[in-house]
């Protein structure tokens, strides 16, 4: 991976207005640990970035291993979103949203598996973490963690941007340096849509994007429909029956979507 390109990359966007400071290991345990460690012992600004090649106790939501083979983008940024604490998981939705347009903006047609995850041809090509410090209600500082497939390994429901089959694009000449950037430059614009002024028109932009849209479901042995998600973050589901037409917000955390296959 090569500093230099990434920087380039950047460097092109003219509205990035944050300093990125980027720090590349060829292995570590965790980049949000190491990451936080630069917090707190050197009290590492805003727009630190930590990059390593492999993790060995990569972890994603609710504490699942995240594998972190070599050829894959395991990365984590340092942001100062002032949120309200309340509002945790806007955060969360902003910034899957910013990097899926970013890509997308790259011609690599990813879209997103409610919370967090992005996803291609119907496969996992990667996720976000997200870890909070709040301070009198606020959310004053945030470390983001994201695992992207490059050319990594992959199995099951995952899949990478270079596939071994022949009816997938073959995305190699997009650098895992651009791949880099555009995560960078996502995480970045997303989580600075993130207001009162602006969370109305990210819930639109997320919901184009949300491949469960208008998908069957069942929840408690009901069959609903997803109809979107609530300025907090939760997936609507919308039921209707011979009598009534209900609905329910379902927290993060508390309901899983399934890969369709």
């Amino acid at each position: 991976m090569n500093h230099q390109q990434i920087l380039d990359f950047l460097a092109e966007d003219r509205d990035l207005d944050l300093d990125v400071n980027i720090h590349i290991f060829e292995t570590l345990t965790s980049t949000n640990e190491k990451l936080d460690q630069l917090i707190t012992e050197e009290n590492a600004p805003p727009g630190t970035v930590v990059i390593a090649k492999t993790q060995t106790a990569g972890r994603g939501q609710r504490g699942k291993k995240w594998e972190s083979d070599i050829g894959g983008l395991y990365l984590s940024m340092a942001i100062a979103p002032e949120l309200l604490a309340s509002n945790v998981h806007q955060l969360t939705i902003g910034i899957v949203w910013g990097i899926a347009a970013q890509l997308r903006q790259q011609g690599i047609p990813v879209s997103i598996k409610w919370p967090n995850d992005l996803i291609l041809a119907d496969r996992k090509l990667g996720g976000i973490l997200t870890q909070t410090r709040i301070s009198q209600a606020k959310i004053q500082q945030a470390i983001v963690g994201v695992g992207l497939n490059y050319a990594n390994s992959v199995a099951g429901i995952a899949i990478n941007l270079a596939p071994s089959n022949d009816y997938q694009p073959n995305y190699r000449n997009f650098s895992i340096e651009m791949l880099t950037s555009c995560t960078i430059r996502g995480i970045i614009s997303g989580y600075k849509r993130c207001t009162p002024a602006t969370i109305d028109s990210l819930l639109f932009d997320y919901l184009e994007l949300l491949n469960a849209r208008g998908r069957s479901v069942m929840v408690d042995g009901k069959l609903g429909t997803v109809l979107g998600i609530s300025p907090q973050g939760e997936l609507h589901i919308g039921f209707i029956t011979a009598t009534a037409i209900t609905e329910t917000y379902l927290v993060p955390g508390t309901f899983t979507l399934g890969y369709e296959r």
